[in-house]
């Protein structure tokens, strides 16, 4: 019954049909209106299989096709053949589809399928459970009609999906969320709702403690200073008591070095919203850091300096001098004395650029990544011998993310080191020079 039928088959009927029209006309010697007559019988017939079909594809809900008889036996089965692969790939799809929503349920995030004009299309339960959507009735409404926080709606028409948003979730404020945007197939979006509440709280405990044991050892650290600088002074040169005071002031000094670059990361961190209108004189802010670097160097190193004359920036000036200073004084502690250094500040085409370039020992590639950490060091023992904490590019990394700046490093083992920074065009100031 469902097998295809073939031209030869048709043809051969057709020929028979009008072999017969033929005949019986001569028989009856009324060719033209014999043939006439079959032709209008076999119209008919045809109509009547083209109702029967419109029929079965309209109203009928039976699968199997009726039964045809001539050329439309194959036109029925046919169709009903193709009526047949679309019901298997129907069924592939939903496989998949059913495939799909599971893997979904399972994320750990809450994820929000948008078409192009930001309408729902589906959610997951974390969706429904983060962002209060309800599934389905909310199927087909627009996203920013049931989020309505003013920034989430900023974020969803700028467009511009590079950085995470972090806000209240929708249903309690306690909760906080970071959502991702993604593009992907014909100008859909998926977005993904992370729980970070218990990671904020962490940072937030973190920052608590580094700042309040910092503050409390900076008076015993004092304290105890004090009193090795007279134990110190009371001790003979050449008795066993010197060189076990001048060890320990020495480690005290240290520490406390460490405590108060705790204490400025700590301050720099906390300081969210700078004023980033402030003018910051570089001028000055080069010749300070010039004091500071003879000091440091003792005269043991070649520095040469630049600074452009009329070059400013906006921003904090505490914060843009401890960056610089502390890129010098790392140049200074990584470099051999008689060394190399050059400090530059001189504008770019995309703002200002200041740099502190060595020809120092060098860092291998792999530790480049992980220099702004807390505490991480290359090498320890030479770390502990220049007093170095670990702490100076973690505090230079915070004070540039405040002016829309980062770090920038590049190195080469036993040739030196370039760290350089770049201040973007909308902070840099020009004045006139005399």
């Amino acid at each position: 019954m469902f097998n295809a039928y073939s031209g030869y088959r048709l043809f051969s009927r057709l020929s028979l049909y009008v072999i017969a029209t033929i005949l019986l006309g001569l028989l009856l010697d009324e060719v033209v209106l014999v043939s006439l007559v079959a032709a209008v019988v076999l119209l008919v017939w045809h109509y009547r299989q083209l109702l029967r079909l419109s029929n079965w594809l309209w109203h009928e809900r039976r699968l199997t096709p009726p039964h045809g008889s001539g050329s439309w036996e194959g036109v029925f089965n046919g169709i009903y053949r193709l009526q047949g692969k679309n019901r298997r790939k129907v069924n592939q799809l939903i496989g998949l589809l059913g495939r799909f929503r599971q893997g979904a349920e399972a994320l750990p995030d809450a994820a929000v399928v948008l078409d192009s004009e930001h309408n729902i299309v589906w959610c997951n339960k974390l969706a429904q459970l983060m962002l209060g959507l309800v599934w389905p009735q909310d199927s087909g409404q627009r996203l920013d009609n049931l989020i309505r926080h003013p920034d989430f709606i900023a974020y969803l028409h700028k467009a511009q999906f590079n950085t995470p948003l972090e806000l209240p979730s929708p249903v309690t404020e306690r909760r906080l969320l970071e959502i991702r945007l993604m593009s992907y197939g014909d100008r859909q979006l998926l977005l993904i709702a992370r729980d970070i509440t218990r990671i904020r709280q962490l940072e937030v405990m973190r920052k608590d403690f580094v700042a309040n044991v910092s503050h409390e050892l900076k008076t015993p650290l004092t304290v105890l200073q004090g009193y090795l600088e007279m134990m110190g002074s009371m001790a003979e040169p050449d008795s066993m008591q010197a060189k076990p005071i001048e060890m320990m002031q020495q480690q005290t000094r240290r520490m406390q070095s460490m405590v108060e670059q705790l204490l400025a990361l700590s301050r720099i961190e906390d300081a969210i919203d700078i004023d980033l209108e402030q003018k910051v004189n570089m001028a000055q802010m080069m010749e300070i850091l010039k004091d500071e670097a003879q000091a440091l160097s003792q005269g043991q190193y070649q520095i040469d300096w630049y600074c452009e004359p009329g070059l400013h920036s906006h921003g904090n000036e505490l914060q843009l001098r401890s960056a610089c200073s502390n890129l010098i004084a790392n140049a200074i502690r990584y470099t051999e004395p008689g060394g190399q250094i050059s400090v530059r500040w001189e504008s770019i085409g995309g703002g200002a650029r200041f740099s502190v370039k060595d020809n120092g020992i060098g860092i291998a590639a792999e530790h480049i990544a992980r220099l702004t950490e807390r505490f991480y060091r290359v090498d320890s023992a030479r770390s502990r011998q220049t007093g170095g904490s670990g702490l100076g590019l973690a505090i230079v990394k915070h004070a540039l993310g405040h002016h829309h700046s980062e770090l920038n490093i590049v190195s080469e083992p036993n040739k030196g080191s370039t760290f350089s920074f770049i201040i973007p065009t909308h902070l840099v100031a020009h004045s006139s020079v005399a």
